[in-house]
């Protein structure tokens, strides 16, 4: 979930160090695209029961005695980005891959997993306060790494999507000119906007980037309209198509494939370990590729947790 290619008409050195910078980051749900159903019920079916997943005592007692005292481990995470982080049809239970692996991982350790709901900018900066971890499909990046530690698990990458046949004929190799919707806060969106300023300074018409909180509007505004694509991380692509029924579908390659992270705070170094062994159990296992294919993604499961991975 990183990049578009260079357009053709771009010559900016900065707008292409730009492309190269990576892109997921946000969390949406399609419940206002598709309805609760969609949303909600299908997602508790295809889910994971993380009930049976046994403690291990090397891992528990790797966890600190601050988080481990009360059970619980307290998660955040923006519950917008179906089928990663979303809310299920009863509109409160938190579901989708990235729940199914923390559950997963907190069982791990001995606790249970709080998820509390959260705007997707706000989670990094309250880890280590409000929250122990961050779990909402997040890239790692230099500059996240910068703020926390975040520990390898899953591996994802961009695309584009159109409505169904494509009428306004978007080329995914040039986007001047044409009206892409995006999360709020999602390095696609720095992306986008830096192709546009690319595009103006070549000459050619800009892109024009439509911003929304939440990536179910974004899907609803491409099925109904009044945008002629939009750019997300591909299981999100991948999902949206499904649950639209072919309203839409998706468009070129998957971009530049990165590592999701699970963020610990900076300064607690105990803990990011005891993620990252419980992490590494589960992949050992199988649970994590188990988790995965529930959701379809099973192919995107890493085999390696690192702590801190170099990322370009």
């Amino acid at each position: 979930m990183r990049t578009l290619p260079v357009l053709p008409v771009v010559t900016s050195a900065a707008a292409a160090a730009l492309l190269l910078a990576g892109c997921t980051s946000a969390s949406q749900d399609l419940g206002a695209a598709t309805g609760p159903t969609a949303g909600g019920d299908a997602a508790q079916a295809e889910g994971f029961d993380a009930s049976s997943v046994a403690v291990d005592e090397e891992i528990a007692a790797l966890v600190p005695e601050a988080v481990a005292a009360d059970g619980v481990l307290t998660v955040g995470s923006n519950l917008e980005y179906a089928p990663v982080d979303f809310v299920a049809a009863d509109g409160t239970t938190p579901v989708g891959l990235d729940i199914d692996i923390v559950d997963a991982l907190a069982a791990t350790m001995g606790l249970e997993a709080d998820v509390q709901s959260s705007t997707f900018d706000a989670i990094i900066p309250a880890i280590g306060s409000r929250y122990e971890l961050g779990v909402s499909a997040f890239t790692i990046t230099p500059e996240r790494l910068e703020q926390a530690h975040m520990v390898s698990y899953f591996t994802a990458g961009s695309q584009l999507a159109v409505a169904a046949g494509n009428p306004d004929s978007v080329d995914p190799e040039n986007l001047c000119g044409v009206t892409v919707g995006v999360q709020t806060g999602t390095v696609q969106q720095d992306e986008l906007e830096a192709l546009t300023a690319a595009c103006e300074e070549s000459g050619a018409e800009p892109i024009d980037v439509l911003p929304y909180d939440a990536q179910s509007d974004v899907t609803t505004n491409l099925a109904g309209g009044k945008l002629q694509a939009m750019y997300a991380d591909s299981p999100i692509v991948a999902y949206a198509v499904e649950q639209t029924g072919g309203t839409i579908e998706a468009l070129g390659d998957v971009r530049d494939a990165a590592p999701y992270g699970i963020v610990v705070a900076k300064d607690d170094a105990a803990l990011a370990e005891a993620v990252r062994a419980g992490l590494q159990k589960l992949m050992d296992d199988g649970t994590l590729e188990q988790i995965a294919g529930a959701w379809g993604s099973a192919e995107e499961v890493l085999t390696t947790a690192e702590l801190d991975p170099a990322v370009g």
